[in-house]
């Protein structure tokens, strides 16, 4: 493990997810799910989302996207609430998932705007 990679990944990850989230992870976490956690903070976090050349929000709104077209709820869930706390306003997120919808399915974006719905509305 690269530890100044990792601690970038944990900087990062905790500024998007927020730091309750993350102690909750890693409280959680044993033997067996560990490691999967410290590949996801030193690598999607150390080294994918600490790159200058996309900012924070625009990268939220990929992974959105990408999430939603994948139809992966719970990910996704944990994005849209990261996405928020980069500064992607709930009409962006809208038409993120309107884009999924055109490009990767009806279902998946309605699923997707649904999810985020409900998230905007405990959230704004």
């Amino acid at each position: 493990m690269d530890r100044e990679r990792y601690d970038t990944g944990l900087r990062i990850r905790r500024e998007v997810m927020g730091s309750e989230r993350i102690d909750n992870v890693d409280k959680a976490a044993d033997d067996f799910t560990r490691p999967i956690h410290t590949l996801i903070t030193e690598y999607c976090w150390g080294e994918i989302w600490s790159q200058p050349h996309i900012d924070r929000k625009t990268r939220s709104l990929m992974t959105l996207a990408m999430l939603a077209a994948m139809n992966r709820s719970n990910e996704l869930k944990l994005h849209i609430n990261g996405a928020i706390n980069n500064g992607v306003s709930k009409e962006e997120i809208r038409e993120c998932f309107l884009q999924v919808a055109i490009y990767a399915g009806v279902p998946a974006g309605l699923e997707a705007t649904n999810i985020a719905n409900a998230i905007i509305k405990e959230r704004v």
